[in-house]
């Protein structure tokens, strides 16, 4: 008997982008100071990350069925939570904590699963990528369209949970990648020298 296949409610896109809002509205303090050695420490803080991310990731996917579906934002609000930690970190270890914004949590977050919708709050200045200041208004559609974007993947979230462990499994191993993802794009942002197109690559997972 195959798994029914749940539709996702057409409130969902604006209850996360309201999420999404609250979340970047209070940007985290750096628990990481400047460091000598900022790349190697970002590699580390990214490996962290994703190890916590996954765990949690794959324990609030656990639940099977229906009652699944009513962990899917509570794990990407936590998964979510842990990557602004670690944007912020790797923003403490370039020294370039004090420039932090909503914007750059928005961009970091998402440039990887939402690159449309964010893409105008970045600019390309030679091999750097500047993140600027927009309008509260600009904000909110952003939000929206990512909202969108992550409605789609949620389904995905949903059905693995009709398959508990194999689907923890899974979402905990996007959860991993999708944190080192989001590590790379922090580590390009937040370098202040021109970035080497090769160095911030080591972030990636090694397939």
């Amino acid at each position: 008997m195959s798994a029914p296949t749940p539709t996702t409610p057409p409130s969902a896109a604006t209850r996360l982008a309201e999420v999404l809002l609250d979340l970047v509205g209070t940007v985290p303090r750096p628990q990481e100071s400047e460091s000598d050695e900022p790349l190697r420490m970002s590699r580390e803080l990214a490996r962290r990350a994703a190890r916590k991310a996954a765990i949690a990731s794959g324990g609030l996917a656990l639940p099977p069925g229906a009652l699944g579906w009513l962990t899917i934002v509570p794990e990407l609000v936590t998964v979510w939570r842990i990557q602004a930690q670690m944007v912020a970190d790797i923003a403490g270890v370039h020294g370039t904590e004090a420039e932090l914004t909503r914007e750059h949590m928005l961009y970091c977050l998402f440039r990887h699963t939402a690159a449309q919708a964010v893409r105008d709050l970045a600019v390309r200045m030679g091999q750097r990528v500047l993140v600027q200041q927009v309008s509260v208004s600009a904000l909110q559609t952003v939000a929206r369209q990512v909202g969108v974007r992550l409605t789609r993947h949620s389904i995905g979230r949903g059905v693995a949970r009709f398959l508990p462990i194999a689907g923890a499994i899974g979402v905990g191993a996007y959860a991993y990648y999708d944190t080192m993802q989001v590590a790379f794009t922090a580590s390009r942002v937040f370098q202040r020298p021109p970035p080497s197109p090769h160095v911030p690559r080591l972030l990636l997972p090694r397939h």
